[in-house]
């Protein structure tokens, strides 16, 4: 049985209104501006009260800290709500990392960007005889940046652990020549971000025939 409750924002009953503070009537999240300020200048909103950012602690906590050194410390970074890693805990993993690639194709068009995609057969699944090519993986590089990569997306065993690695690399401005060039770790599920060459637009077969 899966029970997916969600989270309700309770915004509407602490006098938002009285002060002129906006929020969504459709599901009482609060919009904000890319410092996490609301419609008035002196109040701000964090975590999974904003609408449209995700609704995850590590970058609650990554945005309040951000934002106390804004305001009280002189910095002026941001945080960076794309770029996060995140998985979900299935039997088999899901995780992912920037763009999901509909957002990329809104955000810098089609014709802009170059998808790779996989089908992988991790070693541990031999022995016990499961099912090959169930697993992907996915990388979307912007070719009019170098083919830097905005969207990194695993199906497979400890997705969690290989996106939470990558996720530094993408931080870093990783592209699809530095991802050619680091040496895999042999026989590992991550290995197969590292020899990746064919593109979803060839439309050529992506089934693996092992490790």
């Amino acid at each position: 049985v899966l029970i997916a409750i969600g989270r309700d924002a309770c915004t509407r009953n602490i006098g938002l209104e009285t002060i002129g503070v906006k929020i969504n009537e459709k599901n009482g999240k609060v919009p904000v501006n890319d410092e996490e300020q609301t419609n008035v200048p002196y109040v701000y909103a964090i975590g999974d009260i904003l609408d449209g950012k995700l609704e995850l602690t590590p970058v609650a906590i990554q945005a309040g800290r951000l934002l106390a050194r804004r305001l009280y410390g002189g910095s002026s970074r941001k945080c960076d709500y794309i770029n996060v890693p995140t998985t979900v805990f299935t039997p088999l993993e899901y995780g992912s990392c920037g763009f999901p690639e509909e957002r990329a194709v809104e955000e810098y068009g089609k014709q802009n960007l170059e998808v790779y995609h996989s089908l992988f057969w991790p070693l541990e699944w031999t022995v016990p005889g499961r099912d090959n090519n169930t697993c992907y993986a996915k990388i979307i590089c912007n070719k009019q940046d170098n083919n830097r990569v905005i969207g990194l997306h695993v199906l497979g065993p400890n997705a969690g652990e290989v996106t939470q690695g990558f996720a530094a690399a993408i931080k870093c401005g990783l592209t699809k020549e530095l991802l050619d060039e680091t040496i895999g770790i042999h026989p590992t599920c991550a290995e197969v971000f590292t020899t990746m060459d064919i593109t979803k637009a060839s439309g050529q077969d992506i089934t693996q025939k092992g490790c």
